[in-house]
């Protein structure tokens, strides 16, 4: 069996809080710029797309947030879980690989939706 090594997956633990941070103010600005440009003049399909876009924000801001917290609980988990049962590194593997891919998939989602409101900005300038 693989020795799970506690402090390597907390590093990486502390790693993706705080690419989570970057998200979550990058988004915010991003949220306020949109209200910015919604309050111009804009046609009907601009207006559609910008509250699509608001939505979007609203939403992955809440999914950064829940996100950080469940990495922060197995963070803590790992730390306490590990003593009490020398690494269980079955559950340990298990919820890491699950938290990899949640991250994995946050992230490529956050890219798509960059890239989208990138495209909004330089259709409606």
């Amino acid at each position: 069996m693989v020795q799970v090594d506690i402090s390597q997956l907390s590093a990486e633990c502390n790693a993706w809080r705080e690419q989570l941070r970057i998200y979550r103010d990058e988004f915010t600005k991003d949220e306020n710029r949109i209200r910015q440009v919604a309050g111009r003049p804009l046609s009907k399909d601009q207006l559609q797309e910008v509250e699509h876009l608001h939505n979007q924000f609203h939403i992955q801001l809440i999914n950064i947030h829940d996100l950080k917290q469940a990495i922060k609980t197995y963070d803590r988990k790992l730390a306490i879980g590990a003593s009490e049962h020398n690494g269980a590194p079955d559950v340990i593997n298990s919820t890491y690989e699950s938290l990899q891919e949640q991250f994995r998939s946050l992230e490529q989602t956050l890219q798509d939706l960059r890239n989208e409101f990138n495209g909004f900005l330089s259709r409606t300038s």
